[in-house]
């Protein structure tokens, strides 16, 4: 049974109760697509925006195709959400990005909870897989999973290891790397903090808008968006 109980306002946030019985990972997953609907057109922050709306954004949405870690198509097509702040900031910082001659490629950004369980179900180290116990700032439509590009080509910056590696060299503090990888690396890091975005500590592609707990963890899925 799902239920909306009351509505209050927080800032440009919205924060609300629910009635959902906790999951067997003894969680609350937002999956009701008619009260996010009413959600949203009380305060349109609340919206999951589609990424691909904006000019000079790149996509590779891996886990639409079977280059990535579980070797599996999770989503039925290759889309990209995230909370409207969350977007317009991202799109803040690709145009800071575009003015010096680069652009952002997204692999991943809102991702239901749903895939989560199943990454865990694949790979069980949460120190790179989100728990399901806790769900990933991914559900909440409040992370990205990016490299940078060259804007006139396309061609990828060198960084230090391809996306999803699950080693310690893909931690955003190793060292033993190129000059180029490293001076990416900051490049990468220090402008996305400049627009309210955390390196994750074991990811050097994932970042964290930092409002992200005001959030909830959703399991809406990309047709359900789109509608």
């Amino acid at each position: 049974m799902k239920a909306l109980i009351s509505i209050c306002f927080n800032g440009l946030f919205i924060g609300f109760v629910f009635c959902q019985t906790p999951n067997e990972y003894g969680v609350k997953v937002f999956n009701d697509v008619a009260v996010y609907n009413q959600l949203v057109k009380i305060n349109p922050s609340f919206k999951l925006v589609d990424l691909k709306n904006y000019e000079n954004l790149f996509f590779d949405i891996r886990y639409a195709t079977e280059n990535n870690f579980t070797e599996q198509i999770i989503y039925n097509s290759p889309d990209a959400f995230a909370r409207r702040l969350v977007a317009e900031a991202l799109n803040k910082a690709n145009i800071r990005f575009n003015q010096l001659g680069f652009a952002i490629k997204l692999y991943d950004a809102y991702r239901p909870y749903d895939a989560t369980v199943k990454f865990y179900e694949i790979f069980k180290d949460t120190t790179y897989v989100a728990s399901p116990y806790a769900g990933s700032r991914h559900n909440r439509g409040c992370a990205v999973d990016i490299t940078l590009v060259e804007l006139n080509t396309g061609v990828e910056l060198q960084m230090q290891t391809e996306y999803d590696d699950f080693t310690e060299k893909a931690h955003p503090d190793y060292q033993d790397l190129s000059e180029d990888a490293l001076n990416n690396r900051k490049f990468l890091i220090e402008t996305m903090q400049q627009f309210g975005f955390t390196v994750y500590p074991s990811e050097w592609w994932h970042f964290d808008f930092n409002d992200w707990r005001k959030y909830p963890l959703m399991n809406l899925t990309f047709e359900e968006l789109k509608q």
